[in-house]
Parts: C-alpha cells; structure tokens; sequence
C-alpha cells in the first residue's frame, strides 16, 4: 500500500522517554511530503506523456498499417496493369497479323488477277495480229491480181464507149 502525502503529514509517533525531537521530526517529515508530492506531479505527468505517446504510436502504427496495404494495393494495382498491358499488346499483334495476312492475300489476289489479264491481252494482242496478218495478205494479195488490169481495161472501154457515143 502506497503513502499519501496526507498519510505522511497526519503520522503520529508514539513518545518515549527521550525520544526524537519533535521539530525535527516535523521538518523531516514535511521535506519527505514536499518531495513525495513533486514525484506524483512528475509520475503523473510522466503517466500523462506516456498516453499521448502511446496515442501517437497508435495513429502512427495505423498510418503504417495504412501505407502498406496502399503499397500492397499499388503493387497489385501495377501488376494488373502490367497484365492488362501485355494481354492487350498480344490482342494488337495477333489484330496486326491478322490484317497484314488479308492485305497479303488481297495483294496475291490482285497480283494473280492482273497476271491473268495480262495473258488474255497478250492471246488478244496475238489474235489481232494474226487477224491483222491475214487481212494486209489478203488486201496485198488482191492488189496483185491481174483484176484490177482488167478492171482498169474495163474502165477505159466504158469511158471510150462512152465518148464515142457522145461524139
């Protein structure tokens, strides 16, 4: 059991026969009660400090607690991210394949296409020159003819026929 201060001012010593002198006992004791009450003021402040320490632990603790998980969450949010990212980037290659593979073909398409056309224009350019050929021959061929003297004969008997007659 602790004293109180007013536990040590109302002791009461029993006298004996050439006891201690009172005075100083009373000086001695008011000096212990003095001192006795400035270490309460200090435990109690003390008592005090430690509170508002301990609080600040606690709101200092929670703040960590806090940090962490906003780190924990920042690492996973990151993370997500990154896989996002990288499923994304794989969507936009596989799209880019996908479109460079069309373009390719439409390009082989075209390409077989215009091979084709330029077969027929050249089996077409063949046939005209050979329908050509045969159409210059066939017109050199007439000119040659011995006809065209006889059509020339003709002509001049039909013009001479005819001035006779106008004569």
């Amino acid at each position: 059991m602790s004293l109180s201060p007013l536990d040590i001012h109302n002791k009461e010593f029993t006298r004996g026969f050439r006891g201690y002198d009172e005075d100083e006992v009373n000086e001695f004791l008011d000096q212990i009660i003095k001192d006795y009450e400035l270490t309460i003021r200090e435990k109690k402040e003390l008592a005090a400090q430690v509170q508002e320490l301990n609080e600040k632990i606690g709101h200092f603790t929670s703040i960590e607690e806090t940090l962490n998980k906003s780190i924990i969450i920042a690492q996973e949010t990151a993370e997500e991210v990154k896989g996002n990212a990288r499923k994304e980037s794989k969507l936009i290659i596989k799209e880019a394949e996908k479109n460079a593979d069309r373009i390719i073909n439409e390009a082989l398409n075209e390409s077989r296409r215009i091979s084709m056309d330029v077969e027929d224009l050249k089996k077409q350019a063949k046939v005209f020159r050979t329908r050509l050929r045969m159409l210059i021959e066939a017109q050199l061929e007439m000119v040659g003819t011995d006809d065209w003297e006889d059509l020339f004969d003709a002509e001049l008997e039909k013009e001479h026929a005819y001035t006779e007659k106008a004569e």
